[in-house]
């Protein structure tokens, strides 16, 4: 347990970091590009101004408070168990501290807006941003630690 408790405070920055570069890449892509328009960087990207509703890629419409108050619990409920049961290694800190700072970065756009702001565009794929690419690293990798592990 000596392990768990030496990398939570790294955990808890990396968490932190997240939640920064996902709110300020938030606030500089609105800054350059106007709500509902779309500005092309290269061929394949985009950057779009859109607000996202629903839970994952717009599905489930309108975010109700009990939404955001159970998004709140199970983050917590998730952080107590990977601290008391889920190991002490960077393959589970690391990815639990990606998704924890995605879901708060994405949680703070809607408790502020009403609404998670998206702006990164590809061809056939929803519009997303960076905290939605922390939340699939960090399940990603925590599936990786999980196949490891089975072996």
């Amino acid at each position: 347990m000596r392990k768990s408790a030496d990398l939570l405070i790294p955990a808890l920055a990396a968490c932190g970091v997240v939640v920064a570069l996902d709110q300020g890449t938030k606030a500089l892509a609105t800054s350059l590009v106007s709500r509902g328009d779309r500005i092309e960087v290269l061929p394949f990207l985009h950057l779009e101004n859109v607000r996202n509703q629903g839970v994952a890629f717009g599905i489930g419409g309108d975010i109700s408070a009990v939404f955001i108050g159970a998004t709140i619990v199970l983050l917590l409920g998730f952080l107590v168990f990977i601290a008391v049961r889920g190991g002490s290694g960077w393959l589970v800190w690391l990815p639990a501290a990606l998704l924890i700072g995605g879901a708060l970065g994405n949680l703070a756009d809607r408790v502020r807006d009403g609404a998670v702001t998206d702006f990164i565009s590809l061809p056939a794929w929803p519009t997303f941003n960076l905290a939605d690419v922390a939340i699939v690293v960090g399940v990603l990798l925590l599936l990786f630690d999980v196949e490891r592990s089975n072996r």
